[in-house]
């Protein structure tokens, strides 16, 4: 499958879904099995997951280290995520590594953590970000939020 066709397909995809597995570390997805959904995930040759969504939602994580090593590992084309679901965690920023997937259109950061509202100016790099929940977090009660 060249890489045209895996942009043009994999959006359709079921998401590699680690929610509710009580991740406390990105490390963990390497060992963790992705929930079962109703359509089977597929994968490339190598073995990693031909997804555009990974779902890591209901989890105790409270950082992102080695995000985009594990990401490498774990699916074929990490550079075309496109929906990252890290809500209900314990998340205090936004990891500046969420600024390097470029192609990221969906980000639920909702029921975490953040603090502070100059955490979101970070994200006003990535061109495609069109959906983003924050809802649930304390920076709901500083002044500006909406």
């Amino acid at each position: 499958m060249s890489k045209r066709d895996y942009k043009n397909t994999s959006v359709q995809e079921p998401p590699l879904d680690y929610s509710f597995r009580s991740i406390h570390v990105i490390q963990d997805l390497i060992s963790e099995e992705p929930r079962v959904g109703l359509r089977p995930l597929k994968h490339s040759k190598s073995g990693k997951s031909l997804t555009q969504s990974l779902w890591l939602n209901n989890n105790v994580l409270n950082d992102l280290k080695d995000f985009t090593q594990v990401a490498s590992q774990i699916l074929e084309h990490p550079e075309n995520l496109a929906w990252i679901d890290l809500s209900f965690n314990d998340l205090t920023s936004i990891d500046p590594i969420l600024t390097t997937f470029f192609n990221l259109s969906v980000l639920y950061l909702h029921g975490n953590s953040i603090q502070s509202l100059g955490e979101v100016n970070k994200l006003a790099v990535l061109p495609r970000l069109r959906s983003l929940t924050l809802h649930g977090n304390p920076i709901e009660e500083e002044k500006g939020y909406r």
